[in-house]
């Protein structure tokens, strides 16, 4: 069978779905979605939607029926479903047992540690009353981060205790908690693996959060860190994807440390924020590779062509309803922005909405150029 007769159903009519159909468009690839409303992003870029819920155990497998390779944008999906569909024979990439333990934060720190690979220390709560009885103890001490070990998801689940005032807000809710990272800065890798075994990864890149959001606000690339860092970080992500046989994307989150230490944050099996700029800025875009590594394709050129930065475009502060975009002209006449306003119908407090990659020849250049769009562009209410 030829990659284009073969039909790919994606779990998720998210914004990570509408770009992988548009890349699916232009490879002439069959491209089919389940989520629960057809007005969906993805719903703009697929060959057709279904709707139904990614959750439900019945939707996913009817859903799957016709279809010759089954992928997630998200991954929290029903996996018992995927299990199935792997037991008929389907071919579901990233493999379910892998979706398992990574939307477990738990079980992906458990997973760094038994396998050697290097990762903050860390500890398991059951709930806040655990946590508090620690502190209380003298077994643990501020400051420290919760995160939630399942359903934390942009920044949702996190929980940073600086003083012993934060423990009135910790999340009731199964943790791992880790002490709070002096870093230096943020950094990540997009690896692809084909079921060839094949593996190739994207360049380093600089990620900068926003303060109050915590999700990524801007995302630098090329890294300025040092070429000796970027190589390790590099063998360390791909280190990942081999120990875990992943087949297709593997976007790895680092830390580095002020003495210049590499420290896995988290993974996700999918095309991710992280990876944006790839449309306009390297040679093949994390989303034609996440294609051509679940298909078997010969996977696609990484190099970048340009600097750029990403900037995300969030829902402004106070603001929920019917979205209205002001100053998107302004943004436009920008010389190098490429703006992706996903068509999400409804406006929130830091959604995301969009992004804007900026590319220049000069790293500095495209950095004012963001700036301006993410002060300009506004993203309110009538």
């Amino acid at each position: 069978m030829s990659y284009t007769n073969q039909k790919i159903g994606v779990l998720g009519g998210g914004q990570l779905g509408k770009m992988l159909g548009q890349s699916a468009s232009m490879m002439g690839l069959q491209m089919h979605v389940l989520d629960t409303d057809k007005y969906f992003p993805a719903a703009a870029s697929c060959m057709s939607f279904t709707e139904g819920s990614f959750k439900d155990y019945d939707d996913i497998i009817a859903f799957a029926a016709d279809k010759d390779v089954v992928t997630v944008e998200i991954e929290l999906v029903n996996t018992d479903a995927l299990h199935e569909l792997v037991k008929q024979g389907k071919k579901v990439y990233p493999q379910p047992h892998l979706l398992d333990m990574i939307k477990d934060k738990g079980l992906q720190k458990q997973f760094y540690q038994e396998k050697g690979l290097v990762t903050s220390e860390f500890v398991l709560a059951q709930d806040a009353s655990e946590i508090k009885q620690w502190v209380l103890d003298g077994k643990l001490s501020v400051p420290f981060v919760q995160k939630a070990r399942t359903d934390g998801y942009d920044g949702r689940g996190v929980h940073i205790v600086r003083s012993i005032g934060d423990l009135s807000n910790l999340l009731d809710v199964k943790s791992v908690i880790e002490p709070l990272v002096d870093i230096n800065r943020e950094i990540a890798v997009i690896v692809a693996r084909n079921p060839q075994g094949d593996v190739s990864s994207f360049p380093v890149v600089d990620m900068e959060f926003h303060p109050t959001a915590n999700l990524v606000e801007y995302l630098f690339s090329p890294s300025q860190v040092n070429e000796e860092i970027q190589k390790k970080a590099i063998e360390l992500a791909e280190s990942i994807a081999k120990e875990m046989k992943i087949v297709g994307l593997l976007a790895v989150e680092l830390f580095l440390t002020k003495d210049n230490k590499i420290l896995i944050n988290e993974v996700a099996p999918r095309p991710h924020n992280s990876g944006h700029h790839t449309i306009e800025a390297n040679i093949t875009s994390q989303y034609e590779q996440h294609l051509r590594a679940i298909l078997g394709m010969p996977l696609g050129d990484t190099t970048l062509i340009q600097p750029a930065v990403m900037v995300n475009l969030l829902g402004a502060p106070g603001h929920t309803g019917e979205a209205v975009y002001q100053n998107i002209d302004e943004c436009l006449s920008t010389s190098g922005a490429h703006l992706h306003l996903y068509g999400k119908a409804i406006t929130k407090p830091y959604r995301k909405m969009g992004h804007a990659t900026i590319v220049d020849k000069d790293l500095d250049r495209a950095i004012e150029k963001a700036t301006f769009v993410k002060d300009t562009l506004k993203i309110i209410t009538k």
